[in-house]
């Protein structure tokens, strides 16, 4: 959980403040900016509450794409769950909710973050074969070898929130007022080689890895499409090569900012960062609460689905829905059964 309201410097056995160096102006910009995160997750849940009520009624969980979109709407749903919170904790530039509860909102957070990161690859990867080995992945794209995957998502991104969980905790400051943050406690943890390690796992595992395999996997779509011509195969591919996209102009920003301001040493760079930071924050929080515009109105079956969903939930709106086009998406629909 990335809150930072005051600037602070950790040794083994005691922490002092830094030389001085007034944040307030972006404690006060980040504040601003947290209400945005009630917002988001409240349109959020309504917007992947959707789409996991459309995958149930209509897909009925039967194709692998289904079944990683299903798992990246839980992993998106379980990081915005930590917004609220932290919405209050900018807002009062004080932890209220408890230890316990800071530990499970900090975890939650990078559950939530990795896990995401990882069923876009996956959901890349899983495309890639579809379009490129379209025949010979009929049978290793199985019910079976979705679920080991998911499994394997959820197992490294549970292992990689050791690290966060160990060393999110409250504690009280000089001013008396309780704070949620990494924070070694004991004098047993190496922060430094923890800090080394958490940035290296993150680096290596959760940006350099996917951006390579995306891209590799992107790559051979495009030549494999334009080269075969074939117009469905690219309606196909067009949902998840958005999702990924905006993932990746939402959190790009934001992950260079934190590297940048990480070393910052001046208090005129703290202060640039500090600002960059908390309006990078809310780009990259904005990609969990818009994703799923994506898969719903994106997905040409989700389309189809969502008409249906208004037009028996609001007969009224029959006369605004054209019925012969809903009858044609509705004939062509088990003709492009793994399109999303």
């Amino acid at each position: 959980m990335e809150v930072s309201t005051y600037d602070y410097e950790y040794s083994s056995e005691t922490y002092s403040t830094a030389p001085p160096c007034t944040l307030d102006s972006v404690n006060n910009l980040g504040a601003q900016l947290s209400i945005l995160f009630y917002f988001m997750f409240l349109f959020s849940f309504l917007g992947n509450g959707l789409v996991i009520f459309i995958i149930h009624r209509f897909e009925k969980l039967t194709t692998v794409t289904n079944i990683l979109l299903l798992n990246l709407v839980v992993s998106s749903m379980i990081f915005m769950s930590s917004l609220p919170f932290t919405g209050v904790y900018l807002q009062l530039s004080h932890w209220i909710f408890g230890k316990a509860l800071c530990k499970v909102v900090g975890t939650v957070y990078y559950l939530g973050f990795y896990s995401s990161v990882l069923f876009l690859t996956l959901l890349t990867f899983d495309r890639h074969l579809a379009v490129v080995y379209s025949l010979g992945a009929l049978q290793l794209r199985s019910r079976s070898y979705a679920a080991v995957s998911c499994a394997v998502v959820w197992l490294v991104s549970s292992l990689a929130c050791i690290r966060p969980m160990m060393i999110h905790t409250t504690f009280t400051y000089i001013d008396n007022l309780t704070y949620c943050q990494e924070y070694p406690g004991e004098t047993f943890i190496d922060m430094n080689l923890l800090n080394k390690f958490g940035f290296y796992i993150e680096l290596i595992l959760f940006l350099i890895f996917p951006l390579v395999v995306i891209s590799y996997c992107y790559v051979r779509i495009a030549i494999t499409v334009m080269s075969s011509k074939i117009i469905t195969k690219f309606k196909t591919v067009r949902l998840i090569f958005f999702i990924v996209l905006l993932f990746f102009l939402c959190w790009t920003p934001f992950n260079i900012v934190k590297l940048i301001h990480d070393e910052a040493i001046t208090c005129e760079k703290k202060l640039k960062m500090g600002y960059a930071l908390e309006v990078t924050r809310v780009m990259a929080y904005f990609y969990f609460c818009s994703s799923p515009i994506f898969y719903t109105f994106v997905g040409r079956k989700f389309q189809n689905h969502f008409r249906q969903l208004l037009v028996k939930h609001f007969p009224w709106l029959k006369n605004k829905v054209s019925v012969s086009q809903q009858s044609r998406t509705n004939m062509s629909t088990k003709s492009t059964r793994n399109e999303l």
